[in-house]
């Protein structure tokens, strides 16, 4: 028997997001990675110097560390109050419609308006201060000090949450309601649904979403730059800021070469997630 032929529209149709896809991202990917192992010019050679030079600068080692310390404790945050407020307005509740809109809110303010809204709340005059104040709290400058990261993991929790929990809704709605109805039938508590067959199913939606969630955490360079400009507190000078004034200044071998880190560490933790869902795929 032969084979049946395949139709080439498929590809047909590929071919130009491919091609795009080839000169706006993969060629421009090529030449930054090949810029970081070449002297200044892009002619001669260098090796890994570059790299070098990166790792053994301190404002890099300052801005990474701030950038780790930022995700570890935002992207785990973030995950689980929008999972279990998702969990919460999934049930039945009066206010489902108005929760979502509340939660939706923030993503509809400008950004410069959420900066003016960090600054009038946590500057040295600010509300949060006048209420310490109020209390009888010494109280400090927060964006001038070591708690400006916390004000930041605040600011970027509150933004997302409500894109989260949408998502959260979404993978929630794919689990079969048969199970919960199964699961009743045999008694299970709330508890021991969401923990037998909710969690467990929503395991694969929880690398697309932790993605997503660590994309957009890069986003909230632009509310510490309103706030504080190029060079903020130190606690919150993350790999953003690094990288617009290495742009600024022109070191274009160590912006490659740090780019280039930064590439090939967030691909490491996208193919784990990746790993991870694939694993749970085959376990179900």
């Amino acid at each position: 028997m032969t084979r049946p032929q395949r139709s080439a529209a498929p590809k047909a149709f590929l071919a130009p997001s491919l091609i795009g896809l080839a000169i706006f991202f993969l060629a421009p990917s090529a030449d930054v990675v090949r810029r970081s192992l070449a002297d200044a010019s892009g002619e001669r050679f260098v090796g890994l110097e570059n790299y070098a030079a990166v790792i053994g600068n301190e404002a890099f080692r300052t801005a990474a560390g701030n950038t780790a310390k930022f995700m570890v404790i935002c992207i785990p945050l973030l995950l689980a109050l929008s999972l279990a407020i998702a969990l919460a307005v999934r049930r039945s509740t009066p206010f489902r419609a108005l929760m979502k809109t509340a939660l939706l809110l923030p993503l509809a303010i400008p950004v410069f308006s959420a900066a003016l809204l960090m600054n009038i709340t946590f500057d040295a005059q600010g509300i949060a201060n006048g209420i310490l104040d109020f209390l009888g709290i010494d109280t400090v400058a927060w964006l001038s000090s070591d708690a400006a990261l916390y004000v930041l993991v605040g600011n970027y929790v509150w933004r997302n949450l409500g894109y989260c929990t949408v998502l959260w809704l979404a993978a929630l709605a794919c689990i079969p309601e048969s199970l919960y109805e199964a699961a009743r039938v045999d008694g299970a508590s709330f508890s021991q649904i969401t923990a037998k067959i909710t969690l467990p199913m929503l395991a694969p939606s929880c690398a697309v979403v932790a993605i997503l969630a660590i994309v957009n955490a890069f986003k909230v360079y632009r509310e510490a730059y309103l706030v504080a400009g190029s060079y903020p507190h130190e606690s919150m000078y993350m790999l953003p800021h690094l990288f617009n004034n290495w742009f600024a200044s022109l070191s274009i071998t160590k912006l490659a070469a740090g780019g280039t880190i930064l590439g090939i560490v967030l691909l490491a933790i996208a193919c784990a997630l990746f790993c991870l869902w694939s694993k749970q795929e085959t376990m179900r």
